[in-house]
């Protein structure tokens, strides 16, 4: 015992020091076999009774560095089972990451394999073991091969024992293909590079080696007899054979043997039965053949590939039927031979590598011959397109349907041109596509537009000279897709349209009422807009070249033209988008691009404001619950409308209970609605129910907020005196052209806050719209070589800011007149007046058009308005305080108008927003003042100081440290005044203490003259700012 712990601590103590080389430690004790057996059973007692000195694992890992050492290590472990585990973990932890390339691998992969010997049931622990810490890869594949060979008697077992074997024997092809296709990288790499490297030695000490005998064995066993077909209970395990050899070509390197390549060209052409796994089996054969063009060696590999494939082009409708709806070799076969007349390598490498499950590098220059096969021998391309339009569209296409689909197809053919270019139709196809499609939407089907309505507009830039392009979705197809649609029947204002004449066969019945296909075909109309004003002087030139080669009868047919605007105005434009926002995750890929054009193309159905005040009015309506059920009709409600004035209660019940009605059951009320706000515009009317028209307006407008506002404004307008004179409505064109339009409407409705507030969201529509349309205006028509015309687009785009400019200031001009006090409004007692609420209503306007463009702020206040309304504005406008950066400018104007007006608005605004530079901007207005003492004659003085004396107190409230430079302002102007009544004028002037004393009043002030009034003027504001400055 002591010989052996001297022997044993040596060796332990040494093998921890480094070496070059694997340490073997020669020792007579060890090496002798007439002490093994002695040997063994002192080491048993001396480990058991000094568990403390001699751990398991170093003395484990000790008996790899002497002769015998696994054969004591297996009676070690044998006399304490419990160590088991704990001695292979330890083993294998400690291993090399590559086993065959070192004597130490060699030895510790010999021990660990007796040691599942001695214990069969630990073997795939110690497997599992090697591949979670990347060690020993030749150990690895032994243990599984040790698993997996058959044991002495299989013939006689039963049937049972039968099975068992045959799950043991599938154990060996799926733990490799785990091993290469799994989710660890570091697993896949740590194996790839073992079998990079094992392939190098010789046969017989690798244990790859004989890996693939047994896999050769299994190809042996799988590969149909000489007829070719593929016995069903072998499909599953032929396409597992296939991705392995895939996995084992592309991913770890390994190079076949030309028997392995036999074998593998055998059993890729041979003919499985009908049913999905068949279905799995060819596309995996078929993308082994291009990921491994090696395997065609010789033209009779090639003539069997040829045959094989003609064979299942053939047996393509058999598979489909019993595929279960999964079969989709069909597509998979049209998108291979579309990428190779493409020459499109990497979309095909990227399908190869989609369909296998994994990322392998494919040789393009290798593929030529595969290549041939698809374009000339098997595909060409006028047969590809022809038998594209007669695949069947996939019903009910959504994202959850994985695979390749006819629709993945006829994407690729449009990105080629295939269709124009062999004159093959498919607009019928994508029509019944889109009409087909369901929710979560297909990723493919947005792109699917995209290519086709590029296919529409744009002609081919190379190739025939004739402009051949695919026909366009007519307008009574696309208004089929919405004919069942009961927004769209109470928006188009007729009853359901029958299916139009020429279609194809049960093609109407497909275009059911699909939100999908409703919101797919309004992204093919806005797209097909937005391509054809993109590329219109590309068009135009396409079509002047074109004038030299064909008929002119031929140009004008070409000639793109747009949908019609009646189309846009039945469609229910704003509430699918509303649905596509509210369920973005059904429609991924969709919604940002329809939402991106309708903002360029019809911002006036996407203005933020109108959304926020939408919600808040649905939220605030869904809270409201009904404790009574009213039967409401359009008849009944326009009846109570029509007495609201003498039984109001009638009308708002009616009314509350529409207003908690969702939006598309409010349509049949709409010209009910509309028509009466007219009658509702009296005084007599309670509040309660024009709010309550208002909110249902609100609701109205986010279904059909086209035809909607086109209604309103009709309804609203002023009547002409002449009531016999026939009054033509305004269509939505007109509108649009003019906006001032919405506000030539009755006048009681600027002292109607409910109503106001419509007309002013119909103002801020209708400006985007028209901002719009002379946008799509100058695109639809460029310009071209013609004497006499605008030189170039820069003149064209100022023109029409010019023109925007013109529309947004007279529209602020008029909605500031109406703040106006009139007459009515001075017999109106108390401060929460109509007026003081529409002044409200008007400034937010204007706060809120100010900061989408400060220039018209500046436009405004050039042109100026009412001093009156100053007061108005300055408090009711936040954003009133930009005019302190071009004031300086307007009061360097040559008119004597607008410097007035400037100083009054300084004045206000220094009340208001007292800043340093609101300071500096007083001064300067006192200086120029001053200035104009010296330039004005004295018959201007008056006019031109009268109005400003009161703004000259405000500035000394806002900013008492100018009052020095007023006073001595005011007394000069004062003595001018002074003098000139003194000398030119007949009236005595008044006495300074008479101006203290009291103020004149108003008919007094008349009868002085100019001079006299300004002499009074100057001594009133000399007393009001002592009054507020000093004696404050």
């Amino acid at each position: 015992m002591r010989l052996l712990l001297s022997e044993l601590l040596l060796v332990i103590s040494q093998m921890k020091e480094p070496h070059a080389e694997f340490y073997v430690k020669p020792s007579e004790l060890f090496d002798s076999e007439v002490y093994l057996q002695d040997v063994a059973d002192v080491l048993c007692i001396t480990q058991a009774e000094l568990p403390s000195l001699l751990p398991l694992p170093e003395v484990a890992e000790a008996m790899l560095h002497v002769r015998n050492g696994p054969w004591l290590l297996c009676r070690l472990v044998a006399n304490a089972p419990d160590s088991f585990d704990e001695v292979c973990e330890a083993l294998v932890s400690n291993g090399e990451k590559q086993d065959e390339e070192t004597a130490g691998g060699v030895v510790r992969t010999t021990a660990l394999r007796m040691l599942s010997q001695m214990n069969p049931r630990g073997a795939l622990n110690i497997r599992s073991s090697a591949v979670e810490h990347c060690r020993l890869p030749g150990l690895a594949i032994a243990l599984t091969l040790d698993h997996y060979k058959r044991p002495q008697g299989f013939e006689e077992q039963e049937p049972d024992e039968e099975a068992e074997g045959e799950n043991e024997r599938s154990d060996l092809v799926s733990f490799v293909s785990g091993l290469l296709l799994g989710n660890d990288v570091n697993v896949r790499s740590w194996f790839a590079q073992y079998v990079r490297g094992a392939q190098k030695k010789k046969e017989s000490s690798s244990h790859l080696h004989a890996l693939r005998e047994e896999l050769t064995m299994e190809l042996l066993n799988v590969i149909p007899p000489t007829n070719g077909v593929l016995p069903p209970h072998h499909v599953v395990q032929a396409s597992c054979l296939l991705k392995l050899y895939c996995a084992l070509r592309g991913i770890a390197g390994i190079k076949l043997s030309e028997e392995e390549m036999r074998l593998l060209v055998q059993l890729i052409t041979s003919r499985p039965p009908p049913s999905p796994a068949g279905v799995r089996f060819l596309s995996l054969g078929l993308c082994m053949l291009i990921a491994c063009p090696s395997l065609i060696s010789n033209s009779e590999e090639d003539k069997m590939m040829v045959q094989w494939i003609r064979w299942f082009l053939g047996e393509i409708s058999s598979f489909e039927s019993t595929g279960g709806g999964e079969a989709n070799f069909g597509e998979l076969l049209l998108l291979l031979a579309i990428h190779f007349h493409g020459n499109q390598t990497n979309q095909i490498i990227d399908l190869v590598c989609s369909t296998l499950g994994m990322k392998i590098a494919v040789r393009t220059s290798a593929l030529g011959r595969i290549k041939t096969i698809f374009t000339q021998e098997i595909f060409a391309e006028h047969v590809v397109t022809a038998h594209a339009v007669q695949v069947p569209v996939t019903p009910n296409l959504n994202a959850g349907i994985a695979g390749y689909l006819p629709v993945h197809c006829a994407h690729q053919l449009l990105k080629s041109r295939a269709f124009t270019k062999h004159k093959v139709p498919i607009k019928d196809w994508i029509y019944r596509q889109v009409c087909n499609s369901s929710t979560p939407l297909h990723p493919v089907l947005p792109s699917l537009i995209q290519v086709y309505v590029s296919s529409i507009v744009l002609p081919p830039t190379k190739g025939d000279q004739k402009v051949i392009t695919n026909e366009p979705i007519t307008e009574q197809e696309i208004l089929d897709v919405f004919r069942h649609s009961e927004l769209m029947q109470h928006s188009s204002g007729c009853p359901e349209q029958p299916a139009r004449d020429g279609a194809s066969p049960n093609q109407a019945d497909l275009a059911v009422s699909n939100t999908t296909a409703q919101l797919l075909m309004l992204y093919y109309i806005l797209l097909f807009e937005d391509c054809r004003l993109t590329n219109m002087k590309s068009l135009i030139a396409a079509n002047r070249c074109a004038r030299h080669s064909v008929s002119l009868q031929h140009v004008q047919n070409r000639q793109i033209q747009p949908y019609s605007g009646q189309l846009l105005l039945q469609l229910p434009i704003k509430y699918l988008i509303q649905q596509a926002q509210k369920q973005q995750q059904l429609y991924a890929g969709l919604f940002a691009p329809l939402l991106k054009l309708l903002v360029t193309h019809y911002p006036h159905l996407c203005q933020v404001q109108d959304w926020m005040t939408e919600e808040g009015d649905m939220a605030y309506l869904d809270a409201r619950l009904s404790a009574t059920s009213l039967h409401c009709t359009v008849a009944k409600l326009g009846e109570h409308l029509a007495d609201i004035q003498s039984q109001p209660w009638r009308a708002i019940l009616l009314l509350e209970q529409l207003g908690m009605r969702p939006p598309s059951h409010l349509l049949p009320f709409t010209e009910c609605i509309v028509g009466s706000m007219l009658t509702l515009l009296d005084h007599e009317v309670p509040r309660q129910a024009l709010n309550l028209i208002q909110r249902i307006w609100v609701k109205l407008n986010s279904v059909i907020p086209l035809k909607l506002g086109v209604m309103t404004v009709n309804g609203l307008r002023l009547k002409p005196r002449d009531r016999l004179q026939p009054i033509l409505p305004y269509t939505q064109n007109d509108i649009v052209v003019d906006p001032l339009i919405v506000l030539r409407c009755d006048q009681r409705v600027f002292r109607c806050p409910p109503i106001l507030e419509v007309i002013l969201q119909l103002l801020t529509s209708f400006l985007a719209a028209s901002r719009a349309h002379l946008s799509k205006h100058i695109q639809a028509n460029p310009l071209s070589e013609k004497p006499g015309q605008i030189s170039g687009d820069g003149e064209r785009e100022e023109l029409k800011h010019a023109l925007i400019a013109a529309q947004e200031s007279a529209t602020a001009q008029i909605l500031l007149e109406i703040c106006l006090t009139t007459q009515e409004d001075q017999h109106v007692a108390g401060l929460l007046s109509s007026l003081q609420e529409v002044r409200c209503l008007v400034c937010s306007h204007l706060h809120q058009c100010f900061i989408a463009d400060p220039y018209l702020a500046k436009l405004v206040h050039f042109q100026g308005y009412p001093s009156e309304l100053l007061f108005v504005t300055v408090a009711g406008i936040p954003s009133m305080h930009i005019c302190l950066d071009f004031i300086p400018e307007l009061l360097s104007q040559p008119q004597l108008e607008k410097q007035i007006f400037a100083v009054q608005l300084v004045s206000h605004l220094c009340l208001q927003f007292a800043l340093p530079k609101s300071l500096s901007i007083s001064r300067l207005a006192v200086s120029v003042l001053s200035s104009l003492l010296s330039f004005l004659s004295s018959g201007m003085q008056p006019s031109v100081y009268i109005p400003l004396m009161p703004a000259m107190v405000r500035i000394c409230q806002a900013f008492p440290v100018l009052c020095d430079d007023i006073i001595s302002f005011l007394i000069q102007l004062g003595q001018m005044a002074l003098a000139h009544v003194t000398i030119n004028g007949s009236d005595l002037p008044i006495s300074v203490d008479e101006l203290w004393l009291r103020d004149l009043d108003t008919d007094t002030i008349r009868k002085l003259s100019e001079h006299n009034r300004l002499f009074h003027e100057v001594h009133k504001a000399y007393r009001e700012i002592v009054q507020a400055c000093v004696y404050r």
